[in-house]
């Protein structure tokens, strides 16, 4: 697969408070990648940060796609690339809709900005949409507004919404945040199905490890800001190099099978998010030397993909088990 889109060097700071560090990430055409990380980690301000949207922000870097510099984009330059080359589902579905208008009306609308449909063309296309993300009654529902459909309905339309545009990239920002478990597997079965239908490109943010597992080929860990881990998800949750990642997975409870080391949640508080000396994880880690204080480890190149930022990879155990 060719490469749809490059960051490199992303740093997003607000005043002293520096939320994205140095990002470096490549996304191909058509795959599915994951974003992990607690919250605070900067896991959404870097795609905040790459598309403009954070207004009082100071970024800088470079965001690359398909060859063409976004950051820093013109105005005029900017909606044919948001919306339309990339699209983004945000967490809170009900939030976003505007609620004085038809679900109808606010699709409808997405498809007349970016690909300049009359009404009775968008009307079709927007049916169309709906029945694409299965949504029950989809002629009727054009009509409902955000507070007469369920949570999972209203992330559906937003889904529809951010496929009018008919993106090479989705960015799924937590998707399934308070839905039921249900709704849950029926958004991310969903969310996979079109991706193979469209054949477009899905960056998956989420806490959620299994959400990733299901759903990812690859993935990108952050951590206070940076990137402290990347791989193909299955050798990545199978055997983590770096310790943020092992404890994320060694927090994981088992429904089959042996359990993993319990009582497993880090000490300590998430690193701080201002310039400082060393590894942002040193405090909770507990694999640390004396170097791991005053050094920063950079991201080290590995098999197939694999790249980790740590200084003490080289002591990283098997995740701990017990029976």
């Amino acid at each position: 697969m060719s490469e749809l889109l490059s960051i490199a060097q992303l740093s997003v700071s607000f005043g002293p408070v520096k939320a994205v560090r140095a990002i470096d990430l490549q996304i191909r055409r058509g795959e599915a990648v994951g974003i992990i990380g607690e919250s605070g980690s900067g896991k959404s301000v870097t795609w905040l940060g790459a598309l403009a949207l954070l207004p009082g922000a100071t970024i800088s870097g470079s965001v690359m796609l398909n060859g063409q510099q976004i950051l820093g984009a013109s105005a005029k330059s900017l909606p044919g690339i948001r919306g339309k080359r990339i699209a983004m589902i945000v967490q809170d579905a009900q939030s976003a809709l505007n609620p004085v208008l038809t679900v109808g009306r606010q699709v409808i609308e997405a498809l007349q900005l970016h690909r300049g449909m009359d009404l009775w063309a968008a009307q079709a296309e927007a049916r169309r949409l709906f029945d694409l993300v299965r949504i029950p009654s989809a002629g009727r529902r054009l009509a409902s507004y955000p507070h007469e459909l369920s949570g999972g309905q209203n992330q559906r339309v937003m889904i529809a919404m951010a496929l009018a545009g008919r993106p090479d990239l989705l960015i799924a920002d937590e998707p399934t945040t308070a839905l039921d478990v249900t709704v849950q597997a029926q958004i991310l079965d969903l969310l996979r199905d079109v991706q193979r239908e469209t054949e477009m490109a899905l960056v998956l943010i989420s806490h959620d490890l299994g959400v990733i597992a299901e759903v990812c080929s690859r993935a990108y860990v952050m951590y206070a800001g940076r990137i402290v881990e990347t791989g193909p998800v299955d050798q990545l949750f199978a055997a983590p190099r770096h310790p943020y990642t092992r404890s994320l997975l060694e927090a994981l409870a088992s429904l089959d099978g042996p359990l993993r080391r319990p009582n497993s949640i880090l000490d300590g508080t998430a690193g701080a998010m201002v310039q400082q000396q060393g590894c942002a994880f040193a405090s909770r880690c507990p694999n640390r030397a004396g170097v791991c204080s005053h050094l920063e480890p950079e991201l080290s190149a590995g098999p197939d993909g694999w790249r980790v930022a740590c200084l003490r990879a080289d002591v990283a155990g098997p995740l701990e088990i017990v029976a």
